[in-house]
């Protein structure tokens, strides 16, 4: 198996995968300037929130099975860190395969966001996440490149023991409103900051409250295979405590301002 810790891919510059083991990085989702300032759907100045994902390949050698047209099944999606349901951020997920593919663009419009595909050949996936309108109306876009083969050529080729390859990123949402914020606040797929009991948040809308495990991946046969981000989590929760202490910053900025 083979774990990849490479930022989610904004621009052309990223790395192959396969070599350096870079930190994970966030991304921050831009704010959409063009909303209504005037609107009631306010937001929480200073605020951040975290969605830690996973996306990636396991491919499966189908052995006797195999053709020159179809040597492998393989499986590419996009994961909550902890296998937790992301479709409480996320909307839809699009995957572009290889042209070769018949009807190579596949959308997935609920969780598990997940595609497989029978093939021969490797190729760059890429990725295309929409996020529900109360979050953000961009779409976030990824590139991931599909592994048949293991590196480590010296052991015989197995059916039983995919090829795994994995990225981990945080997505950042700064600023979220207090819509988006009320609905995710008690989410286990996100990461939000403890805010003051006299914030007057919005209540949790109640078609929301048990949203938690109905497209979680726990339960998927592949997650036994999936990688475990355990160290990543320690350092969600250190982001979580600056988070808090960077609010509090922030509202003291904007009392010393008035």
């Amino acid at each position: 198996m083979l774990r990849t810790l490479s930022p989610i891919k904004l621009s052309d510059d990223e790395a192959d995968g396969f070599g350096s083991t870079p930190p994970p990085k966030r991304v921050k989702i831009e704010k959409d300037f063009e909303e209504n300032e005037k609107s009631s759907n306010k937001r929480l100045k200073d605020v951040e929130i975290y969605v830690p994902i996973v996306y990636g390949t396991m491919a499966f050698w189908l052995g006797r099975k195999a053709s020159e047209s179809q040597s492998h099944k393989w499986t590419v999606y996009v994961r909550g860190a902890t296998n937790e349901d992301l479709g409480v951020v996320i909307k839809r997920v699009v995957f572009q395969l290889h042209p070769s593919f018949s009807n190579p663009l596949r959308v997935v419009d609920s969780p598990p966001f997940e595609l497989s595909e029978c093939g021969w050949g490797e190729f760059e996936i890429a990725i295309s996440i929409y996020f529900h309108s109360d979050g953000c109306n961009k779409q976030l876009s990824l590139f991931h490149h599909l592994k048949l083969y293991s590196e480590d050529e010296s052991g015989p080729v197995s059916t039983k023991k995919p090829v795994v390859v994995e990225s981990y990123d945080e997505i950042v949402f700064p600023d979220p409103s207090e819509v988006f914020f009320a609905r995710v606040q008690n989410h286990p797929a996100v990461i939000v900051p403890k805010l003051p009991s006299t914030f007057g948040l919005l209540p949790v809308p109640v078609e929301h409250v048990n949203e938690g495990k109905k497209g979680d991946t726990k339960d998927n046969f592949l997650s036994q295979w999936f990688m475990n981000f355990s160290d990543e989590d320690e350092l969600l929760k250190l982001a979580t405590a600056r988070q808090q202490v960077q609010y509090y910053i922030g509202k003291l900025r904007r009392q010393l301002s008035d």
